[in-house]
């Protein structure tokens, strides 16, 4: 079977479980002629497993017959912190204000939680994740 002939790829970011057809997924499955119904049913059925509503990075790879294929990645690590410690958003002023604590062993669990779409060491995701929180207004202890 010949390779198929890659025509470019589509990064979103869409809630878990509620894909459809309106903006932003189908105008951009649209401009590259795929079918938008078959993606939505398919993603759905993939993070039907996450909690509704928690945004799932996808990168959809489209082809010239009109086919696709995607990869889901893990949520961000905004959205992950922000669940760990309980807050609905950040700081409006981050490093005056101290919103909430986040401590060494939450940080290590999200890390773990990353490392799979990262190939790097877990020290480096954990400072990456620090970094986060202190710009979300989160202090780390």
């Amino acid at each position: 079977m010949a390779e198929k002939k890659e025509i470019g790829n589509i990064k979103l970011q869409i809630p878990a479980g509620q894909a459809n057809p309106s903006p932003p997924v189908g105008p951009a499955l649209g401009q590259k002629g795929l079918n938008i119904m078959d993606f939505c049913n398919k993603f759905n059925d993939k993070t039907k497993g996450f909690e509704k509503g928690m945004p799932i990075p996808v990168v959809i790879t489209a082809y010239a017959d009109r086919s696709f294929d995607f990869i889901t990645k893990t949520p961000p690590v905004s959205f992950l912190i922000l669940k760990k410690v309980n807050l609905k958003k950040g700081s409006q002023t981050p490093g005056k204000e101290v919103v909430k604590k986040i401590s060494a062993d939450q940080i290590k669990e999200i890390a773990e939680v990353k490392r799979e779409d990262l190939n790097l060491p877990i020290e480096s995701i954990c400072k990456m994740i620090e970094g986060t929180a202190r710009s979300m207004g989160i202090e780390v202890i």
